[in-house]
């Protein structure tokens, strides 16, 4: 480890995970010459908190956007921001436009510019550019004419609506063409990074109770911050989606409202996907939906995939355009099934509900969703990351007097074999019946038969604690990935 890697990693001990992005932030801090870091992820994902304690010695100014504020609104905000750092006694007059927001946003920096590396953080920035407020095209000029100048600034941009910072921002084709020199999109923990932060907390769970909590509320650390130590996973669980007060109870059309002008499509969207585990293609969203089948599909879905509420899978031997979509937030699924469609409420509804048949058919499905999240674990517990490796989905259709198959998770290797994944979630070892084996060689054959490979195949089975031995594992299974790894 060099010098530099010393000094970056001084600014990784305050945070859980985001190894990659703090390292990211640590090498802006080093650089000499300006830089301009766009910073994006779903609403409650920690965008803020990352760059507050990345830069917390650094920044100068911090000013946030309010949704749905006028441009008046905004401007009397930033000049309020501007002068309780400069610490005037007496405030100046508010700016005309973010022409002069900027102006006086130049003036406050240069003297500081001069002596030390200065961070200026805008949060929520999409929330800013109103409606002809002329904002972006202030802040382009403001960036070129004057940012780039600075070899000690760094401007960090933040936003929770994904799509519109991929657009008017990253891939922007005007001013800022090409003018983001960093850019970080910011997704929810994974399941150790999970464990840390809730040990950060006090929270003493098993991998099997963490578990339990992701597939109610993600990797969000804005929902795991509520999580009460001494409670167990159903507890907590209960308390939060299921009483008056609970954080979980009403957050659903908060969530998309906050993001979307049309909350509403996107909600149709995630509830079509919802409705079918499996996926949907495009053409059978659109259906489902009532679309049409022009630019509102792509941008509803783009934006949907952005905010990392869905996730898009490309079939086996098939191109982007076959993609399969796939409900990807576990908190939306987790809303839909039991709090808006429940009947019941109230303290110990959950208790009561994570004991039903209804739960453990639902949880195969969270346990699947997790599982192609954490593919690189998987990878690394078959001893493949080293192997080139293309992840997809395989779904045959039955024909007359043919079964049909489905396959969730497919990793075609670059050493001439497939592994075949099979997600398990159960409260203690699973077992292999005569049933189920009959319909893993039923897979195995139609996919050979359907896709003529000829590579070999092996069955890999993903569990919570592991595989009963009997005759049925011993001639079916060849690899088999724990709970445990997961959280490697």
């Amino acid at each position: 480890m060099n010098g530099s890697d010393y000094e970056i990693e001084a600014y990784m001990k305050t945070i859980i995970g985001r190894l990659e992005e703090q390292k990211i932030l640590g090498q802006a801090l080093l650089s000499r010459e300006a830089e301009l870091i766009a910073i994006y992820g779903r609403r409650r994902v920690g965008k803020t908190f990352l760059i507050r304690e990345a830069f917390k010695s650094n920044i100068i100014l911090e000013f946030s956007g309010v949704h749905n504020a006028t441009l008046k609104e905004q401007l009397i905000n930033f000049r309020n921001k501007l002068a309780e750092e400069m610490e005037l006694r007496i405030l100046q007059e508010t700016p005309k436009n973010w022409v002069e927001a900027f102006e006086q946003l130049k003036k406050y920096s240069e003297p500081l510019l001069k002596k030390r590396k200065c961070v200026i953080f805008l949060d929520e920035f999409p929330w800013l550019n109103t409606v002809k407020s002329g904002f972006l095209s202030a802040f382009e000029y403001f960036w070129n004419s004057w940012g780039t100048k600075q070899d000690n600034l760094i401007l960090a941009i933040c936003g929770s609506a994904a799509s519109w910072m991929i657009q008017k921002v990253v891939n922007n084709k005007g001013g800022l063409h090409n003018r983001i020199t960093k850019k970080i999109r910011l997704l929810p923990f994974s399941l150790v990074e999970t464990k840390h932060y809730l040990e950060s907390r006090n929270v003493k769970l098993d991998l099997y109770q963490i578990t339990q909590l992701y597939m109610a509320m993600g990797g969000i650390p804005h929902y795991l911050k509520e999580v009460t130590p001494g409670q167990s996973a159903a507890q907590n669980i209960d308390r939060m989606c299921f009483t008056k007060d609970g954080t979980l109870q009403s957050e659903f059309k908060n969530l998309y409202q906050s993001l979307f002008a049309e909350a509403d499509k996107h909600i149709s969207v995630v509830k079509a996907l919802a409705a079918k585990p499996a996926g949907l293609t495009r053409k059978e969203i659109i259906n489902a939906c009532g679309l049409s089948s022009g630019g509102t599909a792509t941008l509803l879905l783009e934006e949907l995939l952005e905010s990392g509420f869905i996730s898009a899978y490309i079939p086996f031997e098939k191109n982007l355009r076959d993609s399969v979509y796939k409900l990807s937030d576990e908190y939306s699924r987790f809303y839909l099934k039991f709090i808006e469609s429940g009947r019941a409420s109230g303290s110990g509804t959950w208790i009561k509900l994570s004991t039903a048949p209804t739960w453990r058919s639902w949880s195969g499905t969270a346990f699947e969703s997790i599982c192609l999240k954490h593919t690189s674990e998987i990878k690394k517990a078959l001893g493949i990351s080293g192997i080139y490796t293309e992840e997809s989905v395989w779904r045959f259709v039955g024909r007359k007097n043919q079964t049909g198959a489905q396959i969730d998770l497919l990793l075609d290797r670059n050493d001439f074999c497939i592994s075949i994944c099979e997600m398990k979630f159960s409260t203690g070892q699973f077992s292999i019946d005569k049933g189920y084996a009959e319909d893993l060689q039923n897979k195995v054959d139609v996919f050979r038969q359907e896709t003529k490979t000829k590579k070999s195949i092996f069955i890999v089975l993903v569990t919570s604690f592991g595989t009963m031995q009997n005759p049925y594992k011993l001639s079916m299974v060849q690899n088999e990935v724990t709970l445990k790894d997961l959280f490697e």
